[in-house]
């Protein structure tokens, strides 16, 4: 009975998709501590009756992840592995309809903003004094900062203001005191993640207010490292790249998913922007921060795509040299304005055009990590894995970019600390190197 007892009051929430909904993992983490939940993320474990899962509905093989894990945790309910399952997000706040009928097993589905209710589901109340004293489910030294939710732009192939509704900025004082939280549990590098961050500050300061949060987020005691995921190129505030010169804390770094660069796909993808202007801005991120690493997305195979559009993509690729670069297959999702344009481009030909991009980057990749052979980087350690210490450099995000490799027969260091690293060799995507004393 006493077994019984425990294994009723244990939560596992995983999560699927992006660093954003990672964060409202957190947040929902946080909040069942914060009502003497016992609450594990993202566990193989077979111990906790209560399983929360937060979903991504962004393209097609994020939705079928998606679908296929409600489905497994169904199964597993149906068998009585779990009492209650639940599921949260943006597959879940777009489709809470459908998925309500055809997986009838789970006990309740909540949108992207509906915590309150999910937690009222669970006899927990909502605790607003937790707000901004997040647990992180990330190592202990790096945390992500969502500084906005939602969007309010209008690019044609995007399901996102769907799923998270208009961009609605915190305030500055309140990252802030998030940041100083942060800064206090040990973590040293904070990643700003929004849908759009260059838009930050115009709901509510009336104009673009990101210089000024850098500014404020910079002075935080503790804090070493902010970097910028996920702005938009149209209309960029090129203050960001004073700000960036300017203060040290401010890494060197910036994700902007530019998409396309064909002026007639951009056109149809109602991106607000061109070719020439992209260019321009490029450039002058690059002049106003000479080191400046510049990660990009982009997009193959929308909507009328032709070979020639295509190779002008291609052709930007190699003129631009970017230090990292993605790229998505167009997903035609409905309810969004591309939906009314046929899907005309087969599916092995966005296969085929997203290797050749991919092809042309690995390229610039090991080109770039080559001139780094015999520099000395500062070196951010994330981990021991094998026979390597795994660290990052102030231009590599976790997960996504590339990692600095040292051996650890012959040099140690601390996890979550800084350390000078000498590079004595390079591959695509890594660098090999040896601690400096």
């Amino acid at each position: 009975m006493k077994t019984k007892t425990l294994k009723q009051d244990k939560v596992n929430v995983i999560t699927l998709g992006c660093s954003k909904n990672l964060v409202d993992s957190e947040n929902i983490i946080t909040q069942l501590r914060g009502n003497d939940y016992e609450v594990v993320h993202d566990s193989n474990g077979e111990d906790a009756n209560v399983v929360i899962v937060n979903t991504c509905g962004f393209i097609d093989l994020a939705k079928e992840e998606s679908v296929n894990t409600i489905l497994d945790y169904a199964e597993i309910k149906k068998q009585g592995g779990i009492d209650k399952l639940y599921v949260t997000g943006c597959l879940s706040q777009r489709y809470k309809d459908d998925l309500e009928q055809e997986i009838p097993e789970v006990d309740a589905y909540f949108g992207t903003l509906e915590l309150p209710g999910l937690l009222a589901k669970l006899n927990a109340d909502y605790k607003h004094e937790l707000i901004g004293e997040r647990i992180t489910t990330t190592p202990q030294h790096y945390a992500y900062l969502k500084i906005s939710e939602g969007c309010n732009r209008t690019c044609a192939f995007c399901a996102i203001p769907l799923m998270r509704g208009k961009h609605v900025s915190k305030p500055i004082e309140a990252l802030v005191e998030e940041a100083k939280n942060l800064a206090r549990f040990g973590v040293k590098e904070l990643m700003l993640i929004a849908q759009e961050l260059t838009y930050y500050g115009l709901d509510i300061y009336k104009k673009r207010e990101l210089p000024r949060l850098l500014h404020a987020l910079a002075d935080v005691e503790g804090i070493e490292w902010i970097r910028l995921h996920y702005a938009y190129p149209s209309k960029f505030p090129t203050e960001i790249f004073d700000v960036m010169a300017e203060r040290p804390e401010i890494c060197n770094y910036l994700d902007m998913p530019l998409q396309h660069a064909n002026n007639a796909v951009l056109d149809r993808m109602r991106r607000q922007i061109t070719r020439e202007e992209t260019v321009e801005l490029v450039r002058t991120a690059r002049e106003k921060v000479p080191n400046l690493t510049l990660r990009t997305t982009l997009l193959v195979g929308f909507p009328g795509e032709t070979e020639e559009e295509f190779q002008d993509l291609c052709n930007f690729v190699e003129e631009m040299r970017f230090d990292r670069l993605g790229v998505f297959q167009y997903s035609h999702e409905e309810s969004t304005i591309a939906y009314d344009y046929e899907d005309d481009v087969p599916a092995e030909v966005k296969a085929g055009r997203a290797s050749r991009i991919m092809e042309i980057q690995q390229s610039i990749s090991e080109a770039k990590n080559q001139e780094k052979v015999g520099q000395t980087l500062k070196v951010l350690f994330d981990r021991k894995e094998g026979e390597f210490f795994v660290g990052r450099t102030e231009g590599d995000s976790p997960e996504v970019d590339n990692e600095v490799l040292v051996k650890a027969a012959e040099h140690y260091v601390r996890v979550g600390d800084f350390a000078q690293v000498r590079i004595t060799e390079a591959t695509d995507y890594d660098l090999f190197g040896e601690v400096v004393e």
